[in-house]
């Protein structure tokens, strides 16, 4: 395994942590929809290419309230790790989760980026994990504090990505047609002027009948 391999869904774990709304209202770095959108996008991206995926959450009824329930409902099948401790790789049930997966290749989001993404990315790394933090998923408390927290994590060896590489990563070759359908209905659910212009593709070069909601 090396960072200079591509991800692809054989090689990789989708983790996503504490994205709950006590750690939302934190976030300054981005409009909290457009992370909510983005998130869901990549939880989504993980489904559809039968992805691991972990989620874990912190204090949630004393303190940051239950994990999105748009994210949730992804995969509704997915308990996830409740914690006491800011930093999952200290918690002996995450570690043991990952480790479960027989993957190398963790593509980690969270909320926030200067605490419950970094304090793990970095342990990862340390001990032999290729780590991806996904940035347009994750959160800090400003902009100064989500940027100097990815350059950290960066400097350590971590590779930053965001969702829609991510997805596009996973798909690749617009021949693998057990994907394609459903990586466009993603795109045109969750990419903005992307997905936009796939409706317009549709509509004007191949088309489509009208799409009912």
């Amino acid at each position: 395994m090396s960072i200079r391999e591509l991800i692809d869904p054989n090689n990789s774990t989708l983790i996503f942590i504490d994205h709950q709304p006590q750690m939302s209202f934190g976030v300054a770095n981005i409009d909290r929809q457009v992370l909510k959108n983005n998130t869901v996008a990549l939880a989504k991206a993980g489904k559809i290419f039968n992805v691991p995926t972990i989620y874990t959450s912190v204090e949630t009824k004393s303190f940051s309230g239950y994990i999105w329930p748009e994210l949730l409902a992804v995969h509704p099948e997915i308990t996830p790790i409740e914690r006491t401790s800011m930093n999952s790789w200290e918690d002996a049930a995450f570690v043991a989760a990952v480790k479960a997966t027989g993957r190398k290749k963790l593509i980690i989001s969270a909320l926030w980026t200067e605490v419950c993404l970094t304090f793990p990315a970095l342990m990862a790394l340390k001990e032999g994990f290729e780590v991806y933090v996904v940035t347009d998923t994750s959160g800090g408390t400003s902009v100064d504090a989500h940027e100097r927290s990815i350059d950290r994590m960066v400097q350590a060896g971590a590779v930053p990505v965001t969702w829609q590489q991510v997805l596009l990563e996973y798909q690749r070759d617009w021949a693998r047609r057990d994907t394609y359908d459903a990586v466009m209905d993603l795109v045109r659910e969750h990419s903005g002027a992307y997905g936009i212009g796939v409706d317009y593709a549709y509509t004007m070069v191949h088309g489509a009948p009208e799409r009912k909601a």
